[in-house]
């Protein structure tokens, strides 16, 4: 009734959040304790007890089908599909996340929010590649992939890994396929709070311009606190600097909407080390490749010409981290890229990577589409 309710209001969709707690044994047992030997008295952390009659129950993926079996009734009308997300909170289980894209024949969630990028300990070349191939190889076939580098329950990425690596983390986010998640204040770097007496310092006011309370309230004070920076970090400011986050996260979604290959095309990982990531996006009926070489750690300078057999001797850096170097042409055996950079190279050939067999492993599409250029359309049937 609550769904129906608002569905009748013409929202576009909802995100249902710890969905694995739905429901729970009908008995009352005691759940398993982890240390079998400890004292049940002294057991005070959820944390000491397995939660086998309290999370994700017999049961529990039938009520989520019905949520989307009663979300579709309100998608017949063109152009008003109703969107369905779902946050899984499996952590450890990737196989257990990923039952919540349905199958082929009953459909759950569009997507399950993927915590992956979130829960990486370390920054490195490795370690994000590592998070972006277990998704992908575990998607079901056909499926919507989703990315998040921020969360309220996480420490922002300038707090969490570095102010350095802000921008390169954003170019990530917003050229991997599938839909890109931006938690607020992330696309002007914002950084934790620095108080004791609070409990969330990720969730401070965003921070609009270098009014009182940075533009976020008229009131004398804000219920947690504005960051101390607000003033120097805030969207106006960097709205009016040619080289500022924000206008990097604009440019990144601009690319994004307006390059085929970016939105829809092929995914393929053809490079990391402890430094960098390095991939690239194609679309079949396309000749422009982009390839993205994404610095998480220290300088460091590859020869992608070695890496990928048939690559052009020059490719044009289409966007980087660092504007001076928009538009530059640079040599494919000698890519430098300094702490924290990202470059988005641009280049053209008949031989896409996706179709090589030292990659195919690597290789990955949602929706797959070709482009026609006699038409100037996609479709589908390839």
């Amino acid at each position: 009734d609550v769904i129906k309710f608002w569905l009748g209001k013409g929202v576009d969709g909802f995100n249902f959040i710890a969905v694995k707690f739905l429901l729970e044994a009908t008995h009352l047992r005691d759940e398993p304790q982890v240390n079998k030997s400890q004292n049940p008295e002294s057991i005070t952390a959820y944390s000491e007890l397995y939660h086998d009659y309290t999370t994700t129950q017999v049961g529990m993926h039938d009520i989520i089908r019905s949520f989307r079996q009663t979300m579709d009734q309100y998608s017949s009308e063109p152009g008003r599909y109703r969107f369905m997300g779902s946050d899984s909170d499996e952590k450890e289980d990737i196989e257990a996340t990923m039952m919540y894209y349905g199958t082929t024949f009953v459909q759950e969630a569009d997507f399950p929010f993927n915590l992956h990028l979130i829960n990486m300990k370390n920054l490195s070349g490795n370690s994000v590649s590592e998070a972006v191939n277990m998704w992908m190889k575990s998607m079901p076939e056909g499926k919507w992939p989703n990315w998040a580098v921020g969360s309220p329950n996480t420490a922002r990425i300038s707090s969490r890994f570095g102010s350095e690596y802000v921008r390169v983390i954003n170019m990530l986010l917003l050229t991997l396929p599938g839909t890109p998640i931006t938690y607020y204040g992330e696309e002007i770097g914002m950084e934790n709070i620095a108080s004791e007496n609070v409990t969330s310092p990720e969730k401070s006011p965003m921070q609009w311009n270098n009014d009182l309370n940075a533009g976020f309230t008229k009131g004398n004070s804000s219920w947690i606190p504005v960051n101390s920076d607000y003033e120097s970090v805030n969207a106006e400011v960097q709205m009016t600097r040619f080289n500022s986050t924000l206008n990097l996260y604009r440019e990144l979604t601009l690319l994004r909407s307006s390059e085929l290959p970016i939105h829809r095309g092929w995914m393929c990982s053809i490079w990391n080390d402890s430094d960098v990531f390095v991939y690239v996006r194609e679309l079949d009926g396309l000749d422009s490749v982009f390839m993205m070489v994404l610095n998480f750690g220290q300088e460091s300078t590859i020869d992608l010409k070695a890496i990928v057999p048939n690559l052009p001797s020059k490719a044009v850096v289409r966007l980087s981290t660092d504007f001076s170097n928009n538009g530059k042409a640079v040599d494919t055996t000698v890519i430098k890229t300094d702490t924290g950079e990202g470059l988005v190279l641009e280049y053209k050939t008949g031989k896409p990577v996706h179709n090589m067999e030292a990659f195919r492993e690597n290789c990955f599409v949602a929706e797959k589409a070709c482009y026609s250029s006699a038409f100037n359309l996609l479709y589908m049937n390839c």
